[in-house]
């Protein structure tokens, strides 16, 4: 995580300029108490913006728990500068409209999205939604009607920083479930292996018949950090990929599993990270499985959805694609059926199930969190999938 100095100088400016009216209105209107109060709240912004430019995040000899401490000052200053503004606006708008309600409204603004924020942050990232769906396929063998797939997703384990009792949870909603099988479609650090070395034996009670399955995410190359070498980089994605081994998950790099039932059987393709940036198009599909328009029913795990219509669509005949990544940019608003998501405006799959004719994709929206330590409205989401033959 890099500094952008220019965003925090911009962001400055502006909580300056904010704060020196709202004092100037406050103290002319005679609420002496609500200008010092804001007077502290803008010194808290300083400090933190100070904090954050000094600290070196991207150092991968900064610890977890340091790195999580700067996510929550950065979010800290957005959850004090966001009310502020959204409060200044409709305080705006009121005067403009002449309406003595003007002050009222603009504090009920701000109190309300800071209290969405820090519910956002505090509560509902402990939180489980399970969602469950069932798919139609025309050539999925007999065998397998029924068949029950679980998706966990984007853990982002540094996020909890060796905290367990939310991931133990997750961890046994998953096994309540009884699937056939248990799929992690990447991502389960944000920085480095060490974030995951306090929930290995949680790791290793995923069970599943046909077992744990599992692909890399774009976080789980080690790419967000400064290392001294690259040797030490590679010795730290090696130990991520033997942690999910010794977890006694099976780790698809670009590999394939064949799942039997008696004499019918589905195909589990496992692709590296194939992303839309520059240097993230890492997998490789025909080296993964070669016979990618045979007859076998297949199942394709790939943390990015960007891959299946850069790659899985064209290039093969798979069946179902599962993926996740896109954390629906952990902001989701839902209205009954109807989801929205401002992922929406990069990834046109970010969230739930998308068809092209006889071919899906699933994209889970995780449960971890990188960048800003909240979820508003993107509840953690564990995937239950089950497949059924197509009835004629």
């Amino acid at each position: 995580m890099k500094i952008n100095w220019l965003g925090l100088i911009v962001m400055a400016v502006l909580c300056i300029a904010i704060d020196i009216y709202i004092c100037r209105r406050l103290n002319r209107n005679g609420y002496r108490w609500a200008m010092h109060f804001n007077a502290l709240l803008a010194l808290l912004s300083g400090g933190l913006v100070v904090a954050i430019g000094v600290l070196p995040m991207s150092n991968a000899a900064m610890s977890n728990g340091t790195f999580v401490a700067c996510q929550y000052m950065l979010y800290t200053f957005f959850s004090i500068l966001a009310p502020k503004a959204l409060g200044m606006l409709v305080y705006g708008v009121g005067r403009w409209a002449k309406r003595r309600w003007a002050p009222i409204a603009a504090f009920i603004m701000a109190a309300l999205v800071f209290g969405i924020m820090w519910w956002g942050a505090i509560v509902t990232p402990g939180k489980i939604e399970v969602r469950e769906l069932e798919l139609e396929f025309d050539r999925l063998p007999e065998a397998f009607d029924g068949y029950r797939i679980v998706q966990w997703s984007d853990a982002h384990l540094g996020t909890y920083n060796g905290h367990t009792a939310v991931v133990e949870r997750q961890i046994n909603a998953i096994n309540a479930l009884h699937p056939d099988l248990i799929c992690f479609t990447g991502d389960l650090v944000s920085r480095e292996t060490n974030e995951a070395e306090p929930y290995r034996d949680l790791l290793s009670r995923l069970h599943a018949p046909d077992g744990v399955f599992s692909v890399l995410g774009n976080h789980d190359y080690d790419d967000y950090v400064t290392w001294d070498n690259a040797q030490d980089k590679l010795a730290d994605r090696k130990a991520l990929c033997d942690l999910q081994t010794a977890s006694g998950w099976r780790l698809l790099n670009d590999d394939y599993a064949l799942i039997r039932r008696g004499d019918d059987q589905i195909v589990l393709i496992g692709t590296e990270n194939f992303g839309d940036r520059p240097g993230e198009k890492q997998g490789n599909l025909a080296r993964a499985y070669s016979g990618l328009k045979d007859s076998n029913f297949k199942i394709q795990l790939q943390h990015n959805p960007y891959a299946w219509r850069a790659n899985t669509l064209t290039n093969s005949n798979i069946d179902l694609m599962l993926a996740g990544h896109t954390h629906a940019w952990q902001f989701m608003i839902k209205i009954g059926n109807w989801r929205w998501s401002p992922a929406s405006i990069r990834y046109p799959e970010w969230g739930g199930a998308y068809n092209e004719g006889t071919r899906w994709l699933y994209v889970n929206i995780g449960t971890g969190m990188v960048g800003p330590p909240m979820r508003i409205g993107a509840t953690p989401e564990i995937t239950v999938i089950t497949l059924r033959k197509k009835k004629h």
